[in-house]
C-alpha cells in the first residue's frame, strides 16, 4: 500500500469500525487516525485498530492526512464536512451526504473553490449483483424499463438498537436513513429523477425501546415513519417506492424492474451481494451470476466491501478521473429524498431541479484495480 492515501476518520461510532476493518481489502487508502467529540471513544477505537487518536482540530491540521471520512450523526454532516474542506482536505461522508440540497450546493461551491473532492456513501451500488443488473439493462436484456417497485419495510429500529432516538428525528426516518441505498442504485441503473409525488404518515408519536439498558424507555417520533412515493425518471420510467417502520410483516421483494421484454428482480441495495433473477417474456426464469469480485463473500458469509467508494475516490484523485460516489450523484439523491418528504407533507408533486450523470460502470477489472493484491 505504498501509494495509499492517508485517511482520518471523524466520528467513532458503530460504523467507524466497519471502515477501519474493511480497509484491509483496498490498496488505495489507509486509515491512520481517528477523532471524536468524545476523546475516550476515539482512544478506544484507536487502540482497537492500531490508529492514532487525535482531537478533531489536530486531525484536521495533520498534513499527512489527505482525505477525512465524516462519520458523525447526519445533523452534523454539513458543519463537519465544511470544516474538513476549509482545512484543505478531501471529504468522504457517510450517508446521508447532507440534509438539504442547499447545504449540498454550499459544500460543492466550497470544494470547487479549494479544488477538493467530495464523496459520499452509499457505495453498495458498486456490488457485483447491482453492477450485473446495470450491464443487463444497458445491454437491453429486459427491454425498455417502464416501471418498477421498491419496498423497504419493517417494524422499526427500536426493537434492536439500544439508542434509537436519532432514527426518529428529522434527517433520519425511513427516507433519509434508508433511501440513499435505493435511490442511488436506481439512479445508477436508470439515470436521474425528474419528479416525485408522495404521501406520508406518522402513526405513532412515541416509540418504546425494546432492548438494552434503556429497555422500556419511550422516545419521540418527529419525522414520518410511513412514506409511499412515485418517482418519475428522466428516461420515462415510473417507480413506486414504499417504505415504512410501521410494518410487522410483508412479502414484497426489495426491488423489481419491469421491462418490455422481462422483469429483473434486484437484490437489496443495502448490500453488495444477493441473488439477481431474470424472468423473461416467455415466463422462463434465470438466476444470474455476476462473476464480479464484489459478489464474493469476504466478511463471514457476506459480500461486504464498504469502503469501495472511498478507495475509488482515492484512486480517482491520484489518476485524475471522476469518482463514482461523487458530489453530483449524492446531491441529486439528497434533493430527491427531500422532495419525497416535501410532497408527503403538502400532497403536491415536486419537480427535481438537479440532475447528474450515471456513475461509470464498475466492472470486475475496476474492482481488482482497487483491491489489495492478496485479496485478488
Amino acid at each position: 500500500m505504498s501509494s495509499a492515501v492517508n485517511v482520518g476518520i471523524i466520528g467513532c461510532g458503530n460504523i467507524s469500525a466497519t471502515y477501519m476493518r474493511m480497509g484491509r481489502f483496498f490498496r488505495d487508502y489507509k486509515v491512520v487516525a481517528c477523532a471524536d467529540i468524545n476523546p475516550e471513544v476515539a482512544k478506544s477505537r484507536a487502540e482497537e485498530f492500531g490508529l492514532r487518536a487525535l482531537t478533531i482540530d489536530a486531525l484536521l491540521a495533520d498534513p499527512s492526512i489527505e482525505i477525512v471520512v465524516n462519520l458523525t450523526i447526519p445533523a452534523a454532516h454539513f458543519e463537519v464536512s465544511s470544516d474538513i474542506l476549509r482545512a484543505g482536505k478531501h471529504v468522504y461522508s457517510e450517508k446521508p451526504f447532507v440534509l438539504t440540497a442547499d447545504e449540498g450546493a454550499q459544500l460543492a461551491t466550497l470544494a470547487a473553490d479549494k479544488n477538493l473532492r467530495i464523496g459520499s456513501a452509499p457505495d453498495t451500488f458498486m456490488g457485483g449483483s447491482h453492477q450485473k443488473a446495470r450491464e443487463m439493462i444497458d445491454n437491453g436484456d429486459i427491454g425498455q424499463i417502464t416501471s418498477g417497485t421498491i419496498h423497504v419495510m419493517s417494524g422499526g429500529m427500536e426493537h434492536w438498537h439500544p439508542n434509537p432516538d436519532f432514527f426518529f428525528l428529522p434527517g433520519a426516518g425511513p427516507i433519509f436513513d434508508l433511501a440513499p441505498y435505493y435511490v442511488t442504485n436506481l439512479v445508477q441503473l436508470l439515470g436521474p429523477v425528474a419528479s416525485v409525488v408522495a404521501m406520508s404518515s406518522t402513526p405513532r408519536k412515541q416509540r418504546t425501546i425494546a432492548c438494552g439498558p434503556r429497555d422500556g424507555e419511550q422516545v419521540p417520533v418527529e419525522t414520518p415513519t410511513t412514506v409511499h412515493s412515485i418517482l418519475k425518471f428522466a428516461n420515462g420510467a415510473i417507480i413506486s417506492y414504499g417504505t415504512s417502520w410501521d410494518v410487522q410483516s410483508h412479502e414484497h421483494n426489495n426491488m423489481e424492474l419491469y421491462g418490455l421484454d422481462g422483469t429483473l428482480y434486484v437484490p437489496d441495495p443495502n448490500f453488495f451481494g444477493g441473488q439477481l433473477r431474470l424472468v423473461k417474456g416467455d415466463g422462463s426464469e434465470v438466476l444470474i451470476s455476476s462473476g464480479h469480485p464484489f459478489s464474493k463473500p469476504n466478511d463471514g458469509e457476506n459480500a461486504n466491501y464498504r469502503g469501495a467508494g472511498l478507495a475509488d475516490m482515492a484512486a480517482a484523485i491520484r489518476d485524475g478521473h471522476q469518482h463514482r460516489c461523487n458530489n453530483d450523484l449524492a446531491l441529486h439523491v439528497v434533493e430527491v429524498m427531500g422532495a419525497i418528504l416535501q410532497s408527503g407533507d403538502t400532497g403536491n408533486a415536486v419537480t427535481i431541479q438537479s440532475t447528474c450523470d450515471r456513475p461509470a460502470p464498475f466492472e470486475a477489472d475496476h474492482a481488482f484495480a482497487i483491491m489489495e493484491l492478496e485479496e485478488n
